[in-house]
C-alpha cells in the first residue's frame, strides 16, 4: 500500500499514512485554502486501508490549531476509523495538547464524545 507523506506548511498539517510501519498522524496546523482537495487523497487512503487494516491501528493527532473546515474532515477520518473499530479491528486514537491549550484539549474530548473508538488524551509541554 502506498505511504502518504505530507510535509505540513503554515497551513497545512503534516501527514504520514504508513500501514507497514504502523504510522498514522497529522500534526501542525490545518487551515488549507480547500479543506476537501487537501483531505480527499486522506480519506481515499483510509478506505483503502480500510479493506485490509493492521490489526492494531495507533491514529496520532498532534494538532496545534485545526480551523471550522478542518475540523469536519478531522470527524470524516474519525468516523473512518471508527468503521474500522466497529468490523473488529483495534483502533486507538491519541490527541495530544499542549498542556496549556484548552480548546485542543477540549476539541480532543468533543470528538471522544462522538465516535465510539478508545480515545487516550495526551497532554504535553511545548
Amino acid at each position: 500500500m502506498e505511504v502518504i507523506k505530507l510535509k505540513g506548511t503554515d497551513d497545512t498539517p503534516t501527514i504520514i499514512l504508513d500501514k507497514e510501519n504502523g504510522i498514522f498522524e497529522i500534526s501542525g496546523r490545518s487551515l488549507p485554502e480547500d479543506v476537501t482537495t487537501f483531505f480527499e487523497p486522506v480519506l481515499n487512503w483510509l478506505d483503502d486501508y480500510q479493506e485490509e487494516a493492521n490489526d492494531q491501528t495507533v491514529f496520532a493527532f498532534k494538532l496545534v490549531y485545526f480551523n471550522t473546515a478542518s475540523s469536519k474532515l478531522i470527524l470524516d477520518i474519525l468516523m473512518k476509523l471508527e468503521e474500522m473499530h466497529e468490523n473488529g479491528k483495534e483502533v486507538l486514537i491519541k490527541w495530544f495538547f499542549p498542556d496549556d491549550d484548552e480548546d485542543m484539549e477540549e476539541a480532543g474530548e468533543e470528538y471522544a464524545d462522538i465516535v465510539d473508538i478508545p480515545f487516550e488524551q495526551v497532554s504535553y509541554t511545548m
